[in-house]
């Protein structure tokens, strides 16, 4: 009988991405805005800042780090403005966060959406890559093409296109390019973040009629054809994941429920890996991994078991009872373990210190090679 083996990425211990800015960086930030520096200034601290934190990630222990977002005011809108045919604009509303207020800044279509070949994430990723130690390797996080359904963010792009299925070819083949010019980049480890399907998880489990409850399946739908349409095909030596989470703003939430309700439409997705957050009751428990796994599958679950917006240290006991439950639905071989989301989606983080922040990094760390020999 063959035996099925599991890609080594994500790997067993693993990190969603974004890191709590330093004081530094938050500061020259405030200068840059204020007119006191220059851009070339602030890029400077910028690239200072992510240096040092690199350096931190690796002496950790970690395999695959990531810049901490620091180039970033948010975790999703400054990526998705940066595509051709889209701007930023003030909605005069914050995000529905549950105790908190975000800032009022959304994007919206200006034209039919495109590939941006000179988009700033590419030289933020090349800078990156030429810092990172041989056999670490840079670890590249954008949002989800998803992002783009809510937030009434795709309500305009009816006036540029003839058909919604002409938008979302169009969608999925900026992506497409996209990626391809990260890999020519250097870039082997892609993640898109999507907080689209903890949005669908609320709004099916809650919708108030047949007809309300399809026309969230249907985006759903349309979810998984531009996703996999962004990742055809993407080269086979390049790992392309997801993370999910229910959002993350100044330690709060927008949404909660479990998998279930979304479940068939994720184990469609074409993804190496998936970044599940899970580390309380408002993710519901592992029952919907048996429906997202395929038996035989080489992909690769990662359990956010470990919370990235309170203080408080998870310990090793508790977050290895909880992989073991999970292998109810995935074995063990198919499962890694990280943070449940990242420490700083905002630039204005959540609320723990970074000392915090690199202790939670380390739990996870320390907790898989206790339990997987080879991590």
């Amino acid at each position: 009988m063959a035996i099925t083996t599991t890609k080594t990425v994500p790997f067993r211990f693993d990190q969603v991405g974004s890191l709590l800015r330093p004081d530094e960086l938050k500061s020259a930030r405030e200068k840059f805005l204020s007119g006191e520096i220059t851009r070339s200034d602030l890029t400077k601290v910028e690239d200072e800042e992510i240096r040092k934190v690199v350096a931190k990630q690796v002496n950790l222990g970690l395999k695959a780090v990531t810049d901490g977002e620091f180039r970033r005011s948010w975790w999703h809108l400054d990526f998705l403005a940066g595509l051709n045919g889209v701007e930023t604009y003030s909605q005069h509303a914050s995000y529905k966060f549950k105790g908190a207020k975000t800032r009022d800044t959304n994007v919206r279509f200006s034209d039919k959406v495109s590939y941006n070949p000179d988009h700033p994430f590419f030289k933020a990723f090349e800078f990156l890559n030429s810092i990172v130690p041989k056999g670490i390797l840079a670890k590249q996080t954008i949002p989800s093409p998803t992002l783009y359904f809510r937030d009434h963010r795709d309500d305009n792009a009816v006036k540029f296109y003839a058909s919604r299925q002409d938008f979302l070819k169009d969608l999925a083949v900026a992506y497409r390019q996209t990626i391809r010019h990260f890999y020519d980049l250097g870039c082997r480890y892609l993640q898109l973040d999507d907080t689209t399907w903890a949005f669908l998880i609320n709004q099916i489990i809650n919708a108030k009629s047949a007809e309300e409850k399809a026309k969230y399946e249907q985006i759903a739908k349309d979810s998984v054809t531009v996703i996999n349409g962004a990742l055809q095909d993407r080269p086979e030596d390049m790992t392309i994941t997801t993370h999910i989470c229910r959002g993350n703003f100044r330690s709060t939430f927008l949404f909660s429920g479990g998998y279930g309700p979304v479940a068939k439409y994720l184990s469609q997705l074409n993804y190496d890996g998936y970044f599940l957050e899970y580390d309380n009751e408002r993710s519901g428990d592992f029952s919907p991994l048996g429906d997202i796994f395929t038996k035989g599958s080489d992909k690769r679950i990662v359990l956010g078991l470990v919370t990235s917006k309170f203080p408080e240290l998870e310990s090793e006991e508790a977050l290895e009872k909880r992989v073991r439950e999970a292998t109810h639905y995935v074995p063990l071989n198919n499962l890694c373990l990280s943070t449940q989301c990242g420490f700083a989606s905002t630039e204005e983080g959540n609320k723990l210190t970074e000392a915090e922040q690199w202790a939670k990094l380390k739990r996870v760390i320390d907790t898989a090679q206790k339990i997987w020999s080879e991590a």
